[in-house]
């Protein structure tokens, strides 16, 4: 497995979260090494390369037989900039998947609707492996480092992903389909450009999102777009991150300010979708892995949510990924 900078750079102040990092995966059973622009301090504007740069060392990656996995230092605002380097080619003669989630989500959203290759929009490296995961509990490190060893390497469903009190019913219902999604803000802007997800890849799915900073009218503008593109009327299901910094979310008291499930269902108004919230993806924490493409069962007034197909196929799964 690679580390490699897709998007943001590192600052040096967070060398030793990447180090951490390091240390997670290798404790999980991976082999581990840094791709060449990852190098602390090394940035230009907010990238850490230019897009040409950070796009040709991608491509790279993609054509090494024995690259089996890349998972994203970090996000950031830079993949938009190089979707049109990319070597699809490579991708589909060689599929591994790209783990991560903010700028790292788009990134998914365009190989899996060029390719069909499954992305994990799941923990990055520094900001989440060797970040957020400090804080959980041993117990919770250790239920996430199974499930992220076994949705990489095993050739079996998963099955239910592990819930937690914080689940919540934002309308019941049940449904079954390919999970697509990833931010927000991300899953609208592209669909404004030449790599905008055919609506086909909508048909069904059970569509996850998150969001973090802004406000809350943002993120009902969002939903907005997402309707008026037609993208919930082709969808069966919504699965809801944990919301991070927006402003203007209130508590659900009359006449103050909507809660983000109000949001949702002010948007979805009478389309009958069962919507689960407060899901455990996103920027606000330690991420359970959401594989992009693979068929999921959505049980909104059970709470759960299970991963009916595995995530990767079987070639990339011969010992630790490299």
């Amino acid at each position: 497995m690679v580390i490699a900078a897709l998007s943001g750079p590192l600052d040096a102040a967070y060398e030793p979260d990447l180090k951490l990092a390091v240390a997670v995966l290798e404790g999980m059973g991976f082999r581990v090494r840094l791709a060449p622009l990852l190098v602390a301090g090394r940035h230009r504007w907010w990238s850490a390369a230019a897009p040409a740069e950070i796009a040709g060392e991608f491509n790279s990656l993609l054509r090494d037989p024995e690259v089996r996995a890349i998972i994203a230092h970090d996000g950031g605002q830079t993949v938009f900039g190089y979707l049109d380097l990319i070597d699809f080619d490579a991708i589909a003669a060689d599929p591994k998947p790209i783990i991560g989630y903010s700028d790292i989500s788009l990134l998914q959203l365009v190989l899996y609707a060029r390719t069909g290759l499954v992305g994990f929009h799941a923990d990055l490296a520094t900001r989440g492996l060797g970040g957020y995961w400090k804080a959980a509990t041993a117990a919770r490190r250790a239920e996430l480092e199974k499930l992220y060893w076994t949705l990489l390497t095993s050739p079996e469903a998963i099955g239910p992903l592990p819930t937690t009190p914080s689940w919540e019913c934002w309308r019941p219902g049940q449904a079954e389909g390919p999970l697509i999604g990833g931010v927000i803000n991300r899953i609208a802007l592209v669909q404004a450009t030449p790599f905008a997800l055919p609506l086909e890849c909508f048909d069904g799915a059970v569509l996850f999102w998150e969001e973090t900073g802004g406000l809350a009218a943002h993120v009902w503008s969002l939903l907005q777009i997402l309707r008026h593109a037609g993208i919930l009327d082709r969808i069966s299901g919504m699965v809801v991150g944990v919301p991070d910094a927006i402003d203007g979310l209130g508590a659900g008291a009359p006449d103050a300010s909507p809660t983000l499930a109000e949001i949702v269902l002010d948007v979805l108004d009478d389309r009958d979708i069962p919507v689960l919230g407060n899901v455990e993806f996103g920027h606000a924490g330690p991420n359970l892995p959401m594989p992009t493409g693979i068929r999921v069962g959505l049980d909104a007034g059970q709470r759960t949510l299970s991963l009916l197909e595995p995530a990767v196929r079987p070639h990339t799964m011969t010992g630790p990924v490299g």
